[in-house]
């Protein structure tokens, strides 16, 4: 289905692209019942965590440079992009420039759910312009306006006329998704809708969509090899990069969940190659995505004298740490941009995956083909037991119980703790470049190592934690609460 760039809000995941967030079985099975569409996701009779949509649309939109983030609601609510606004004024202190983005609340209290508070969000719009003048305006929803149904496109309608720089409504209600990535759409549909310019020349740049910029110089002295240059996205951005992304000779991302959206419609609406490769982690992963870049801007003998040069100083080093990781036994639990790449990064490690957890998974990507990362396992014969859960961990711990694993991997803070709670060697694998390329790689593999060696700290932990789960969980299959749909094969990961 198109992506409708003329409409203010977007389909969810579940709508757009038939992601799901309960679902326990193995790889070969999840493809099986996407690809014939049996795929049909279960909800939960019993869920304990899981996060709000608003705040991974937030976190992107708060970390462009000098805009203004106005979430009308209440004021718990408003802390949900406050993190993400903290980090990225932090790397912007780093970096050694100035980054004036402000994140303000409307204060939703109980008057205004009742008779609205239309009227004091413009006011408070106006002001925000008035007292820190943002290069562009974001003008987010939450639950709370959500259900009283508050008209937030009448009213940026109203304010496009007062205010000279570009004001976007972000329909960022957390109900409206199960699935927080749909945040990351709702971030890329704004911008697209209210910034990005059509194309006026072509520009030697490359726009790059990645949470952070932790790998920036060296992203950039990449890049440079092949006579580019990279504008990342949206961590640090300015609004005048955004007008010009139109402008790119491509489109690349880190994770292919965080950037589908926003590579599949500047393709669409305006020509820019989006690059659809697995995620460069891994030397296959970091191989195939330069190759692919390499493709897409016409530089592939650059990008080949580079991975030779690279492959001869790394490859040695990385065979013979493989050497101590042969065997290992690992479950991951990530988001699906990371659970079906890491794993494939062990696997390349000579580990063994034994199961692996993703926060939701999507039976296809918004040009309708099988997202990247699962294509490449089921086309090189892997398989392992896999389930889908929204950040779950008390499914977590039942298959840490059930597999006795060497590692277990996270891209989650609390899942990790608890893991190391039961007594288990954790990685949390938190900077998006952990694994990216073959320093990253070879890097990663001794952290592995430095994990596994000492497990000291897990068991003594282990030893005085008491955990509030009974023999009687453990017992479980881990699909115990999943609410089956009528007359759907009710696979079980224990049958798997």
């Amino acid at each position: 289905m198109a992506i409708q760039l003329d409409l203010s809000d977007i389909g969810t995941r579940e709508s757009r692209l038939g992601s799901i967030t309960g679902y326990a079985g193995d790889l070969k099975d999840l493809a099986r019942r996407s690809e014939c569409g049996t795929l049909r996701g279960c909800s939960r009779c019993f869920s304990q965590s899981s996060t709000c949509l608003s705040a991974c649309a937030l976190s992107q939109l708060s970390g462009i440079r000098d805009v203004a983030v106005v979430h009308h609601g209440p004021a718990g609510c408003s802390t949900t992009g406050t993190q993400s606004f903290r980090v990225t004024k932090q790397v912007a202190k780093k970096r050694g420039i100035e980054n004036h983005t402000v994140y303000i609340g409307t204060d939703m209290d109980e008057n205004d759910t009742i008779f609205g508070a239309g009227e004091k969000l413009a006011d408070i719009v106006r002001t925000t312009y008035r007292r820190y003048h943002p290069q562009a305006i974001f003008v987010a929803s939450s639950c709370a306006a959500g259900v009283i149904g508050e008209d937030i496109d009448s009213i940026v309608d109203d304010l496009r006329e007062e205010i000279p720089v570009p004001i976007a409504p972000v329909h960022c209600e957390g109900f409206k998704s199960r699935i927080w990535a749909t945040g990351f759409d709702i971030s890329d549909h704004a911008v697209l809708t209210s910034i990005v310019e059509p194309p006026k020349e072509k520009r030697n740049t490359i726009n790059f969509k990645n949470f952070y910029e932790s790998a920036r110089p060296e992203i950039i002295k990449i890049f440079a090899e092949f006579g580019v240059k990279p504008v990342f996205l949206y961590a640090n951005a300015t609004v005048d990069e955004l007008r010009h992304m139109s402008e790119a000779r491509a489109t690349v991302c880190i994770c292919g969940t965080l950037g589908n959206y926003l590579g599949t419609a500047l393709e669409q609406e305006y020509g820019v190659p989006y690059v659809r490769s697995i995620n460069p982690l891994g030397v296959t992963g970091f191989e195939t995505w330069l190759r692919a870049i390499g493709k897409a801007i016409g530089e592939e003998e650059k990008v080949e004298a580079y991975i030779a040069r690279e492959r001869a100083i790394y490859l040695p080093k990385i065979e013979e740490v493989k050497k101590e990781l042969r065997g290992l036994r690992c479950v991951i639990g990530m988001g699906p941009g990371y659970t079906f790449e890491v794993s494939r990064v062990l696997q390349e490690l000579g580990m063994e995956v034994a199961w692996g957890a993703a926060w939701h998974y999507d039976k296809q990507y918004d040009n309708g083909k099988v997202p990247p990362s699962m294509d490449y396992l089921l086309k090189h014969g892997q398989n392992f037991k896999a389930s889908v859960a929204d950040q779950q961990n008390f499914e977590v711990l039942n298959i840490l119980n059930r597999e006795q694993p060497d590692l277990y991997l996270s891209r989650h803070p609390g899942s990790t703790v608890w893991a190391i709670k039961q007594g288990f060697p954790a990685l949390f694998v938190a900077d998006e470049y952990m694994i990216f390329g073959y320093k990253g790689t070879l890097d990663f593999a001794y952290e592995v190592l430095n994990a596994i060696r000492n497990r000291s700290f897990e068991k003594n932990l282990a030893a005085h934690v008491r955990l509030p789960y009974t023999k009687w969980w453990y017992d479980q299959n881990v699909d115990a609460f999943l609410e089956h749909p009528a007359g759907a094969d009710a696979k079980t990961a224990g049958e798997a």
